[in-house]
């Protein structure tokens, strides 16, 4: 069980500034290594558990593709969860078996967790991804890693922050607009409240922008504000896309759903009051028109897949603005840096 010597990788909030250069560092030396074909084989012999209870593209293939560049090898697990009012949190991942159970099993085999959990899988109930993550974190003595829960995800965070840093040379000083956009789904607020945590962290001026009944969590705002005091940034909250790109370096428009519509806001997660508010701001879309309200050289950032049509415009997204696929690169070289750094020396 672990007592607290090992390192997980749950939130950016719980590493230091130091930390997380750290890991930019090293994900920069990646990157270059993989570029010039330099092996770079420092997990060689180590294994990564992958329990995705949600499916992924970029998630599971940075990951895999991560590990095997590193040396090592991804297993990747399918769970299957079933969701029980009567159950603890701790008992869902294998129907029959405990998280205590199936972390102190796989602790015994390999060296690191990673999962992702959220939505469905978890009726929506606001936190009860990232509790069952933490759990896991609990009975584990191996680090575990958030492929995002539903509240964070932070390697998107980090590899956005590369991203930026690659692009503009720092964040310091640059207004960074967080924007809902319009999607014809529902998808959870991890992304925005990780961006805004990490993007304050590192001295940016963050605006986030959203219709009002799809605030974020208002313990994570406080949290950015507090960020923000202490890296020299700012943090201010906007209700109009358009003020929030006004001038703005670096634009992250994304779609997420309302919390006011899941538990423990309400009993029953109501996915229909949830797009009724959603479909009254179709307007909220990324077009070349809103790139002209931007400052000239302004980035496009998304982590994801796009909806395209409704988040943004094919113009945007394929322009010469949008660094996206540079984004999803980076998940890859950040990913590693994060595995080196919790799994080298086990």
């Amino acid at each position: 069980m672990n007592t607290g010597e090992i390192k997980d990788f749950i939130t950016t909030q719980e590493w230091s500034r130091d930390e997380l250069e750290e890991i930019l560092k090293l994900a920069e030396d990646l990157k270059e290594k993989q570029q010039k074909k330099i092996p770079h084989r420092l997990l060689e012999g180590k294994t990564l558990y992958m329990l995705f209870y949600n499916s992924s593209l970029r998630t599971r293939n940075s990951f895999e593709t991560g590990i095997f560049q590193l040396g090592g090898q991804g297993i990747y697990l399918s769970p299957t969860a079933v969701y029980r009012p009567a159950m603890a949190d701790e008992e869902i991942p294998y129907v029959t078996e405990r998280i205590s159970d199936v972390a102190r099993v796989l602790s015994r085999y390999g060296h690191a967790i990673s999962i992702r959990i959220y939505g469905d899988v978890v009726n929506w109930i606001y936190g009860r991804g990232n509790r069952i993550v933490r759990e896991f974190a609990k009975w584990a003595d191996i680090p575990v890693i958030n492929m995002e829960d539903d509240m964070f995800h932070p390697c998107q965070a980090m590899a956005d922050v590369l991203t930026i840093r690659e692009k503009l040379g720092t964040l310091e000083g640059k207004k960074v607009a967080v924007s809902w956009a319009y999607s014809g789904g529902i998808k959870p607020v991890a992304v925005p409240q990780s961006c805004v945590l990490n993007f304050t962290r590192f001295g940016a001026d963050v605006v986030l922008a959203h219709p009002k009944g799809l605030e974020l969590d208002p313990n994570i705002i406080e949290l950015a504000k507090k960020n923000a005091s202490e890296s020299g940034g700012s943090f201010e909250i906007s209700y109009s896309m358009d003020e929030a790109f006004e001038g703005a370096d670096v634009i992250y428009p994304k779609s997420w759903g309302s919390l006011e519509f899941m538990p423990p806001k309400v009993p029953k997660v109501d996915k229909t009051g949830m797009l009724e508010l959603m479909n009254k701001h179709k307007d909220w879309i990324t077009t070349a028109e809103k790139l002209d309200l931007c400052a000239k050289n302004v980035i496009y950032m998304h982590c994801l897949p796009a909806d395209r049509g409704m988040e943004v415009t094919d113009e945007v997204i394929d322009g010469p603005h949008s660094v996206v696929f540079d984004e999803a690169e980076n998940r890859l070289h950040v990913q590693k840096a994060i595995m080196v750094y919790l799994m080298k020396d086990l």
